[in-house]
């Protein structure tokens, strides 16, 4: 299972990761894919829609279950990735480039309400 380093972790299988001022991408883990098994569909949040950490904010389903996709942290969403949205596939097949929508925050702590990378993997290795 691949963990990068560069990205910061939700205790809910996501990934983030700061792309321009206040933008950050988020994507589903390694971990997560792994779990769902073939992704067939994905319900990205709505471009203006509001994030609220730790709430649900869009859907994944793959052939065995469909999982709630929850918001890193507060925020609002500026894009989401039409290619992943129309060939979810990609999310298996490469998950920390296949990221699901991109969110603007106004939250400078990001990082320090997010897990580490190997925060994350000791959050993995116990489940």
């Amino acid at each position: 299972m691949q963990i990068p380093q560069a990205l910061f972790y939700s205790a809910q299988h996501l990934w983030t990761k700061p792309v321009a001022d206040g933008i950050w991408e988020a994507g589903i883990t390694d971990y997560a894919q792994d779990l769902l098994g073939d992704i067939v569909f994905v319900d990205a949040p709505a471009v203006g829609s509001a994030l609220k950490a730790g709430q649900p904010c869009g859907l994944v389903e793959s052939v065995k279950t469909g999982s709630d996709l929850h918001a890193l942290v507060d925020g609002e969403v500026t894009a989401i990735n039409q290619d992943v949205i129309n060939a979810p596939e990609q999310i298996n097949d490469t998950p920390y480039k296949a990221w699901i929508f991109k969110f603007k925050t106004s939250d400078s702590d990001v990082e320090n309400k997010l897990l580490s990378a190997d925060a994350y993997k000791t959050l993995t290795d116990s489940a």
